[in-house]
């Protein structure tokens, strides 16, 4: 069986400085896992650690701001538990449209795959108008991906 692996689609069309590239295929990465995830408030009392003390984070922000940071679950597949204790295998490729890149997006939905699609704010950008710049999809196994994407050039 092949190691899973997550795939980050860009569009090229937009031209975008590669650090908002970047950028936004890192969003798009975290957002797949996030977009699984619960927050909840209900441990309210101080995390103490190994070492016997209160962890520096949740000291810091119950001290500075008064607050208890949510603790946080992710529900995770089998796929993304072996991609998360093992390589993060990413890989970016390219698709020159927005047309294209919802095309993906919904191969990868309809497949049921994890995935997330980041709208750029067009705050730095895209003159303000928000913009569909990538998507992430997986982590999944290789024979799942390939159907949706094997067809895309790397970027």
């Amino acid at each position: 069986m092949s190691d899973p692996k997550q795939i980050i689609v860009m569009r090229t069309d937009l031209k975008m400085r590669k650090g908002k590239m970047i950028a936004q295929g890192a969003h798009a990465s975290m957002k797949v896992l996030l977009d699984r995830s619960t927050f909840s408030n209900a441990h309210e009392e101080p995390e103490i650690g190994p070492s016997g003390q209160e962890d520096d984070f949740r000291r810091v922000l119950r001290e500075v701001h008064n607050a208890t940071p949510p603790n946080l679950s992710i529900t995770l597949n089998p796929a993304m538990q072996t991609w998360l204790l093992g390589l993060f295998t990413k890989i970016c490729v390219r698709v020159d449209s927005e047309e294209a890149l919802d095309e993906v997006y919904a191969n990868a939905m309809a497949a049921g795959l994890p995935c997330a699609m980041i709208v750029d704010a067009g705050k730095t950008e895209f003159n303000g108008v928000p913009t569909k710049t990538c998507c992430a999809i997986g982590p999944a196994l290789p024979a799942e991906l390939d159907p949706i994407t094997g067809h895309l050039k790397l970027l």
